[in-house]
């Protein structure tokens, strides 16, 4: 691919940082540089909320549901015809194609999700004494500031960009700047659709946190959405509590998989191994802990080890390749060190991670690891290590299995595995989780709401419930009186 440069959109215009800095783009599997980007500040923070503000104030856009919908249909239909974008995706984020491709087609069919139902948001009318007549309204929160991360760039910016505009939004978006290149392109085609008002669409770039930081603070910002890690989640909320904005939060995770004597181990292993590599390790809804019934332990650590052994590391576009690099050198080495402490502190290592060297060694590339443990109070089955590695553990029965899955302070997903469906069903209700898979894992729907529990998050995205976020109540009395 060409070399790319990814601007900042701010009231209608692409343009560079209001200093001119940049940063570079570089592709994870290799350090080679892809491109380069506006590397923005408070300024080009301030300016684009000032034009989201404007258009907010004077546009019809939060009045217009069919208008929404129109241009929301417009920008799915555009997308659809860059079939290049999975690559791009692939080259600046380093997932394997295949996951690139569903990202892609997951995100579109987001979009037009979210606009249907941006006609379809009713409020109810009663008389609530003679004569006397209450109604409400769902209308749109105002500015919505954006905050999204790199793992997964495209659904992620999606899921909460279409149901903010579906909702009337006017949106200021800073997107991580690993992979500022796929979010530019995949709203250039948004910003090319001629009836979307000015101003309700603004992108921004940094390296840093500025941009941020100013959504956070402002008080022009009325919504906040973000996606990221529990630590920054908590600074994100005691920052923008000084202007109460609404705030919609989905942080880390710690999934457990509960594995029962009846299910398929062999089949299960190959399944988890992938839910637990998937974008290398770097998901939030990921694999982390699989605990299975002391009578197939050791059948599914042989199996597990085997299969997570057999995923062949390398980049992205390479065929056949089952996981990528990391996203970054920084990230790269956070894991690895919290890889290394793990393999000091378990009962047993099963199979142990190592760094790709040869062709591999100019990229971020990290092989899974797979641990032994029985203490599930320990560090590396407790926090959230954000790459390919996995803590196998033993229960003996459902009680100690929930008791062991709910001993986290995250409750974002986990799954069961079981050919008992009363069983699954039990386990899904005794789970504080916000998703629980029975005989499955990693599966996301625009139509199905998923959020956490405790701390991982605040708030529900996808499904009709990603719409609250971005919407405020509004009851209109009048006393009309009797004939």
């Amino acid at each position: 691919m060409s070399t790319l440069n990814a601007l900042n959109y701010i009231d209608g215009q692409w343009q560079g940082a209001a200093g001119g800095a940049t940063g570079e783009s570089r592709n994870p599997a290799d350090g080679s540089v892809i491109g380069s980007h506006a590397a923005s500040g408070t300024e080009d923070a301030r300016q684009a909320i000032a034009a989201a503000r404007r258009a907010f104030e004077t546009s019809l856009w939060s009045h217009d549901a069919r208008l929404r919908q129109m241009v929301l249909l417009a920008w799915a239909d555009r997308l659809e015809k860059r079939q290049e974008l999975a690559a791009l995706l692939t080259q600046e984020n380093g997932k394997v194609l295949a996951q690139s491709r569903g990202e892609m087609a997951a995100a579109i069919s987001e979009i037009r999700y979210y606009a249907g139902l941006a006609r379809h948001m009713p409020g109810h009318f009663m008389e609530v004494e003679p004569g006397a007549y209450s109604a409400t309204l769902r209308e749109a929160a105002g500015v919505a500031g954006l905050i999204i991360p790199w793992n997964a760039p495209v659904v992620l910016l999606i899921r909460s960009l279409a149901p903010a505009l579906a909702a009337g939004c006017t949106t200021v978006i800073k997107p991580a700047h690993q992979t500022a290149q796929i979010t530019a392109e995949v709203l250039r085609e948004l910003a090319a659709i001629e009836s979307l008002p000015r101003g309700v669409l603004n992108l921004v770039l940094e390296r840093g946190s500025e941009v941020a930081q100013e959504l956070v603070a402002s008080t022009d910002v009325d919504v906040l959405s973000f996606t990221g890690s529990n630590q920054t989640g908590q600074r994100i909320m005691a920052a923008a509590a000084p202007t109460m904005k609404k705030l919609s939060l989905e942080l880390g995770g710690k999934s457990s998989c509960l594995v029962f004597p009846d299910a398929d181990i062999q089949n299960v292993a190959q399944r988890l191994a992938t839910a637990a590599t998937i974008i290398s390790g770097q998901q939030c809804t990921a694999a982390r802990r699989v605990l299975v019934h002391a009578s197939r332990y050791e059948e599914m650590k042989r199996d597990l080890k085997a299969a997570l052994a057999a995923i062949v590391v390398a980049p992205g576009d390479t065929p056949g390749a089952g996981m990528g690099p990391l996203i970054d050198g920084e990230a790269l080495d956070r894991v690895a060190s919290d890889v290394e402490r793990a393999l000091d502190m378990c009962d047993e290592v099963v199979l142990r991670g190592t760094r790709g060297g040869g062709k591999l060694a100019a990229g971020h590339f990290l092989s899974p690891t797979l641990v032994a443990h029985g203490d599930a109070n320990a560090f590396f089955a407790q926090e959230e290590i954000f790459g390919p590695f996995l803590v196998l553990e033993k229960f003996e029965d459902e009680k100690e299995a929930v008791a062991r899955a709910n001993n986290t302070v995250f409750g974002l997903s986990a799954s069961v595995w079981t050919a008992d469906g009363d069983r699954g069903m039990r386990l899904a209700r005794a789970l504080r989780n916000g998703t629980v898979w029975i005989n499955d894992h990693n599966r996301l729907f625009a139509e199905a709401e998923t959020g956490g529990y405790r701390r991982s998050g605040i708030g529900r995205l996808h499904g009709y419930e990603g719409l609250a976020d971005f919407l405020e109540t509004k009851h209109i009395y009048r006393n009309a009186g009797l004939v």
